[in-house]
């Protein structure tokens, strides 16, 4: 196992690898820019470097101010995180180039599975249903490469996932302002600015699967997380099981997620996500080579500590669980990510000193955060300040206890979503696991202007 291992991340992902590096008596290393002097990430860590200005592009997406910290600190191991550089198969291929282990899977593979479009064809390759689209990323004639998809279409990055880089074109006088805002958000966000096209599949659940492959062959997929409450494609709460999910069903997309994780013969812990229509046809999206925001709801479920996984990998040990294919789980999770965002105010940012911040604990309770009283919220990064995540025996006691859980959560100082998350725990329709993406766009339309107060 390595002995000590920089995490290339802020916020409460660093947070999350930094406490399983502690369990594991591996010493940990922070990297912060200069905005980010305050946060937990920085107090909590063995030891933390300071690599650059506030912006991401001159700190946290800078391959060579990170790969000098490794150095610098005699890290032996460099953990990703999620977002910034967690998707970039040339930072796998520095880190291995300098000696350094990434904790996460090959150049190659990633080149296969991370850059979205070469995926598909791997998809194809492998004999999984995938959504009408373009073979590769588009460069040019992108007007005829819509309409032979036929619209409505959907643009997205090539290079990294979590609703960056995505856009809805319905028309084709659309096409050219949509494809240039979405390859700035791509660059901005991954540094690097290739899009695709896919066809716009309306109202579908989006579902995705976990899953981890050692080394030594072992390959291990997770009950399917539910993803389809979004806004503007970005997930507001996952639950894991889905709902919409029979015991057939999962079979089949645990299946296609093995196929494709051994097809690039990946090493790691990945994601698969799947477009579900109302008919019950899944279809292949894309394959996400890192953590995902939702684990927890994973973790709580089936009882695994999936960055542990992540490490075994990386340093060449077993999974922790090699007994087939298909993992055991127990129970329901629910994810809720709060935000700092003015829900009264179409969710538009909001910034400043937290003044109270007070979680919600209890029996299977969970809250990943970064934040503390007194914490100045950065203007620089994403708005996430927490995941509540919750478990219970069956769903309809995971919501009632989000219900809870979500009553007793304070914060003063800065707008956050929590009465969103209010709404949408009191709605008949997720109360009764009938949502899909487009249920949160409903939920608003017909919501109470008080509810948002």
């Amino acid at each position: 196992m390595f002995k000590k291992v920089l995490i290339a991340n802020r916020g409460e992902i660093a947070v999350r690898v930094i406490r399983t590096l502690r369990e594991m008596g591996v010493t940990s290393v922070a990297v912060y820019s200069e905005a980010d002097r305050s946060s937990l990430h920085v107090r909590l860590a063995d030891e933390a470097v300071c690599i650059g200005p506030a912006m991401a592009r001159e700190s946290y997406l800078s391959i060579p101010a990170i790969i000098s910290a490794a150095k610098i600190t005699g890290a032996d191991a460099i953990h990703p995180g999620y977002g910034f550089l967690s998707e970039n198969a040339d930072f796998s291929a520095a880190c291995r180039d300098n000696g350094i282990t990434f904790i996460g899977p090959s150049p190659k593979s990633i080149q296969q599975l991370g850059h979205k479009a070469e995926a598909r064809k791997m998809a194809v390759k492998a004999g999984i249903a995938v959504t009408p689209g373009t073979k590769d990323c588009v460069y040019k004639d992108a007007a005829a490469q819509a309409a032979k998809i036929g619209f409505p279409i959907m643009i997205k990055a090539a290079a990294g996932g979590g609703g960056k880089g995505i856009r809805i074109v319905r028309e084709a006088s659309q096409l050219a302002n949509e494809m240039n805002m979405a390859q700035s958000e791509s660059k901005a966000a991954f540094g690097n600015g290739d899009v695709y096209f896919e066809k716009y599949i309306e109202l579908p659940r989006h579902i995705e699967v976990q899953f981890a492959r050692d080394s030594h062959g072992h390959t291990i997929a997770f009950p399917e997380r539910d993803c389809s409450i979004q806004r503007r494609h970005q997930k507001l709460v996952e639950e894991s099981p889905s709902p919409a999910v029979g015991k057939k069903l999962r079979d089949s997309l645990e299946e296609a997620a093995v196929k494709l994780a051994e097809a690039a013969n990946y090493v790691g812990v990945g994601t698969v996500e799947f477009l579900l229509d109302q008919q019950g046809n899944f279809y292949f999206m894309e394959v996400n080579t890192r953590l995902q925001v939702e684990h927890p709801v994973t973790e709580f479920i089936t009882g695994f500590d999936l960055v542990r996984e992540q490490l075994l990998a990386a340093a060449g040990e077993e999974l922790s669980y090699t007994g087939g294919h298909s993992v055991p789980y127990r129970g329901h999770a629910i994810e809720h990510r709060v935000n700092a965002e003015d829900f009264s105010r179409n969710f538009a940012p909001s910034v400043g000193r937290v003044e109270e911040w007070l979680v919600p604990g209890g029996p299977g309770v969970r809250v990943d955060t970064h934040v503390y009283a007194g914490y100045n919220l950065p203007v620089y990064y994403d708005s996430m300040l927490a995941k509540l995540i919750v478990w219970a025996p069956d769903r309809a006691s995971a919501v009632a206890r989000s219900r809870r859980a979500l009553a007793d959560f304070r914060v003063k100082g800065v707008h956050t979503t929590l009465n969103a998350h209010k709404l949408i725990i009191e709605s008949p329709d997720f109360q009764a696991g009938k949502t899909d993406t487009g249920f949160m766009e409903r939920l608003l339309a017909t919501a109470e202007p008080a509810a948002a107060k």
